[in-house]
């Protein structure tokens, strides 16, 4: 992922980096991204499928990463779905942001079990501004030796 600040990042995925996902905005609990189209299209021109799963995978999870001690714990995904309504050819946006309370349980769940889950559900916009596309994500924050 692209990132502006000079802030050595908290957690990298190579094969995400690949992508060209930029990161628009983001803070505490809150994450705004962009999949370019450009090295991302299929066949027809327009964004490809792969590409929508790896823009819903971290905009549903950054949020949560943003609220770990990457030393002591980490974020899986439990599942991923993404719902098409229209063929994007241009870049696509999403948004996601956990509220406070949201992560206050969180964080006392995660030092509470040893583990916390959060389902984050957004839509995706092309450059228009049409609503392309619907994420939903389960993502499950775990503490380094976790047991089930």
């Amino acid at each position: 992922m692209s990132d502006q600040s000079t802030e050595k990042p908290k957690y990298r995925v190579e094969f995400v980096e690949r992508t060209g996902l930029k990161r628009l905005a983001e803070s505490r609990g809150y994450a705004h991204l962009l999949m370019p189209l450009a090295g991302n299209e299929n066949h027809v021109g327009v964004l490809y499928m792969g590409a929508y799963t790896v823009l819903a995978e971290a905009v549903a999870a950054l949020p949560g990463i943003s609220l770990l001690d990457v030393e002591r714990h980490f974020p899986i995904l439990k599942d991923i779905y993404v719902d098409f309504h229209k063929s994007a050819a241009s870049d696509v946006t999403a948004e996601y942001r956990l509220s406070e309370e949201e992560m206050k349980n969180l964080l006392a769940d995660l030092e509470r079990k040893g583990s916390a889950t959060y389902i984050s559900e957004f839509p995706m916009h092309d450059a228009d501004g049409a609503h392309v596309a619907t994420g939903r994500v389960t993502v499950k924050l775990l503490s380094h030796g976790w047991k089930k």
